[in-house]
This record gives structure tokens, C-alpha cells and sequence, in this order.
């Protein structure tokens, strides 16, 4: 048997797997162990008494920390970090989508959009609304478009 706790919050909560099949979850409460498997749930007052009840050591794995991506594509800021990143040469828009299987595009970088109402500023517009209104941008700071923003208004 290959008990294996896996951290999901830091020092506080673990999913347990035995030979990668997951058997239950283990979380600390007022400085104690509490186990919930298919037996229930039991306490434990520290590693030892869980490693013996379990009858086996468990391996802990530390919760992994990526690092944070970086959140832009072809020069221009995004909103998050992005996926599917492309170029629309024609319109010279640096478009994106936010998760892998996304359909929805994003222009990344600032823009100003013209709706009914007056310019506004824009900060990763879809592309459709990009494409159904007047727009200024992109812009790769937000002072620059600013500085477009006043001049249009």
C-alpha cells in the first residue's frame, strides 16, 4: 500500500491517495488530524498515530506554487494570462482567449471605445465589441490611453 497525502491548502488540507486512486481527505482541526475516508471520519492527534491506524507511512507532497505567467501577448497587456494568442494582421489586433478551449476572442492592451453614450476607457474588450463600435487602440499603457481618451472627448 502507497499512501500518498497531497497538500491543496497549505498546512491545512490533503487529499489522500493510495497507489493514485484517491481514498479520502485529510484536514487539521484544533491541532488534531481529522480523516474523512469510506469508514467515516476519525481524528488523530499527530503524523505517527495516522502513518500506524493506515498501517503504512504516508508520503506528503507540498502544495505546488507556479509562478505567475506572464499576462501579455505580442507586446500588448493582458487581463489574465493568456491562451490561443494571435495576431490579426489585417485589423493589427493582438487577440487571445482566456482558457484553452475558449472561443470568446479578447483584444489585450487598453482601448477607447465609442458607445452611444461617449468615448469610455476599455481594459481587454472582446473582440466583438471591438468590431461593432469605434475604438482607438491598442494601447500598451494605460497613461497612453488616457492621453487618447481626453483628446477624443
Amino acid at each position: 500500500m502507497k499512501v500518498n497525502a497531497k497538500e491543496i491548502i497549505k498546512d491545512k488540507f490533503w487529499i489522500v491517495e493510495n497507489e493514485g486512486v484517491r481514498v479520502g481527505t485529510l484536514a487539521i482541526s484544533d491541532d488534531q488530524f481529522m480523516l474523512s475516508d469510506s469508514n467515516g471520519v476519525s481524528f488523530y492527534k499527530n503524523k505517527k498515530q495516522l502513518n500506524t491506524k493506515l498501517n503504512t507511512k504516508i508520503t506528503w507532497t507540498a502544495l505546488e506554487i507556479k509562478k505567475s505567467e506572464e499576462k501579455e501577448t505580442h507586446g500588448y497587456p493582458t487581463s489574465c494570462v493568456p491562451y490561443n494568442s494571435m495576431y490579426d494582421v489585417k485589423r493589427k489586433l493582438p487577440l487571445f482567449t482566456k482558457s484553452e478551449k475558449s472561443k470568446s476572442l479578447y483584444c489585450a492592451g487598453y482601448y477607447t471605445i465609442k458607445f452611444d453614450k461617449g468615448w469610455v476607457k476599455s481594459f481587454c474588450p472582446k473582440l466583438i465589441t471591438v468590431e461593432r463600435y469605434e475604438t482607438r487602440g491598442p494601447f500598451k499603457t494605460e497613461l497612453e490611453m488616457r492621453m487618447e481618451l481626453s483628446s477624443v472627448k
